[in-house]
Formats: C-alpha cells, structure tokens, sequence
C-alpha cells in the first residue's frame, strides 16, 4: 500500500508540514516523488513513522530517534516490545496519580483520611520513571538489575521529609561544588566537604552506598554525556572536577 504525504498525514494524525520537516532532516524519507512533485510513502515508511510516533510519545528528541533508526541493528520488533513496557509503566504511573487525586478530593470531603505519604506516591514513580528513561540502561549495565531495582523500590519507600531531605543536599552540594570550582583544587576542604555532602546525598536515594560505587558514580559522571552537561551547567570541568575530587575523596590514586 502506498500513500501520498497528505493521506498519511490523515492516517497518522500527523500535519503534512511535519511529515515535510522530517524528509528535511532525514529522520523519515519518502519511499519516491512522484512526477507531480508528491512524496510518496511505503510500508518501510508506514513502520518507520509508527516507531517515530512511538519514540516521540515517549518524548525522544528527533535527533535521537533518527540515530536509533538509522542503526543496521535496530529491531523493530524489540523496539516495540520496549515501547509496550514503557507504555504499561506510563499508564501504572497515572493509575497512581489517579487514585491520588481521587483520595485527595476524598479526605477533602471527610468520606476518608490519607497520609502525607500517600500523598506523594504518584510523584515518587513519575521520577523513577523519569531516571529509568534517562539512566536506566546504562545504571543497569553497570550495577546490574536487582540493585537498581533494590534503589527503585526504596525511592519508592521514601517520606516526604527524607525526600526534602535529599532535596536539601542536592542544593547543598551545588552550592558547595560553585564554591570548589573557584579553588581549582579537589583536594581542597571545600571540594572534600561537597564530596561528604554527596555521599549523603546518596545515602538517601541510594541504598548500599560503598566507595566503588561512588567512585563508579564519579566516572559516569564525566564519561556519559548527560550527566556531564549535568555538571557542568554549574561550571566548565564541573564534572571532571568532581569526579577528580570523588576520587580523592575515596582514597582512588589518580
């Protein structure tokens, strides 16, 4: 079957000017332009746009979705066993913050009570999810199922005050990383006391803490380009200056 750019638009939902955007990027060409000047798509482009739609959902940049696309190994039919955990994930998330609205506007009402735990439970899951979709895969390589999980379900377990109190020390160790850059020294005190506030940090969303870990922790820091630019935001070299300072911290000789 084949359709023209403005019936797979009608099709997908999708406005033909997108579908125009992509061709122009290459993220999803046209099988062939017909004589009169019209795109013209197959099913190789049909699936393709599907897995494009699923990846966006998803809220995948474009850039990202065309390399994945674009890779001799990708499969299709693991791709969208994926998009369908994903999904289940999605949907058990806003299960949970239905029901806490629901219990919301019920202790409202007086028909029932709900703690200050309950309270926060769909929150908890939406950043599970959110770490899960960011560093899931490269967490799980490296530290293996059971201890992100193990983390999960932890994070999970937290009260709102040890929430606030992690909150609190990712504020802290910001302030404290602003103030080491300056010296440009890990060794320094102050870069030493941002390590000790890390480790606390850690401590809270992170069960099990050990120095390889936090070592382990210091070079992803600096080796995935997320958690870089994570970093440093707050500074050039933020990253590779923690990391540096972990080190030291921990006793690695660097």
């Amino acid at each position: 079957m084949e359709y023209t750019s403005n019936k797979l638009s009608k099709m997908s939902g999708i406005s033909a000017r997108t579908l125009r955007h992509y061709d122009d990027i290459g993220l999803l060409k046209p099988m062939r332009v017909a004589s009169s000047g019209y795109r013209i798509y197959g099913q190789r482009e049909v699936d393709a746009l599907q897995q494009i739609l699923f990846y966006r959902e998803l809220d995948f940049a474009l850039e990202d979705i065309k390399i994945m696309l674009s890779d001799s190994a990708f499969d299709r039919a693991q791709a969208l066993s994926s998009h369908l955990s994903a999904l289940h994930k999605r949907r058990e998330r806003l299960d949970t913050l239905i029901n806490n609205v629901a219990k919301s506007i019920s202790a409202m009402k007086g028909d029932t009570t709900m703690s200050d735990k309950e309270k926060f439970e769909g929150f908890k899951q939406s950043l599970i999810d959110k770490n899960e979709k960011q560093y899931g895969a490269e967490l799980r390589e490296k530290y293996g199922n059971k201890a992100v999980d193990k983390s999960n379900t932890h994070l999970k377990g937290l009260t709102q005050m040890q929430y606030d109190e992690g909150e609190r020390l990712r504020l802290m160790l910001e302030e404290a990383l602003l103030v080491a850059l300056e010296t440009g020294n890990p060794a320094s005190e102050i870069a030493q006391k941002a390590c000790d506030i890390h480790r606390q940090w850690l401590c809270v969303f992170y069960p099990g803490y050990d120095r390889e870990y936090h070592i382990g922790l210091g070079e992803m820091y600096v080796s995935d380009e997320r958690f870089k630019a994570h970093y440093d935001k707050l500074g050039s070299g933020c990253a590779e200056f923690l990391r540096d300072a972990i080190n030291i911290y921990c006793g690695k000789s660097l």
